[in-house]
């Protein structure tokens, strides 16, 4: 990246696929989340719910927690997500909540999607918050990820 230019999608994308990795290799589902304003990162993370015994420890959750606490706000506005697969009800219900302005996903999830593969929460309009989404950034690898890993353990 050149001096002064801000990171692309795919750039903020690959750093997600970099924290999914790090999930998988403690075991978890690998799924990652970066949180960005601008061009900084506030947060970083992969899902965590094995490790913390916590099933609402999901990669989105992990990085909104982190910023909110960082910034002892629980609005998060102006900020982005970048995750690797498409968020579920719960994260995406917490997405709203913390009034995060637009959310970039890798792979798309069938079975338990909020955008658009199972359910529409961030797309919905009666949600009291509109946050913009952008799906299908590097989805090939991010699915690729979910894939191999799930595969490995049938």
């Amino acid at each position: 990246m050149l001096s002064g230019m801000a990171k692309t999608d795919e750039e903020w994308m690959r750093e997600a696929i970099a924290e999914a990795r790090e999930a998988e290799r403690r075991g978890e589902v690998p799924v990652g989340a970066v949180l960005v304003r601008g061009d900084d990162c506030l947060a970083r993370g992969g899902n965590r719910t094995i490790a913390e015994c916590d099933p609402t420890a999901h990669a989105e959750i992990v990085v909104l927690r982190a910023a909110a606490r960082a910034a002892k706000n629980h609005r998060l506005e102006g900020v982005t997500m970048y995750v690797t697969v498409e968020p579920c009800a719960m994260c995406a219900g917490a997405i709203v909540q913390a009034r995060v302005d637009r959310v970039v996903y890798g792979a798309d999830d069938a079975k338990g999607g909020a955008f658009r593969s199972c359910f529409e929460v961030l797309a919905s309009p009666v949600v009291n918050y509109r946050v913009e989404v952008t799906p299908g950034v590097l989805a090939e690898e991010c699915a690729w990820l979910l894939q191999a890993f799930f595969a490995a353990r049938r």
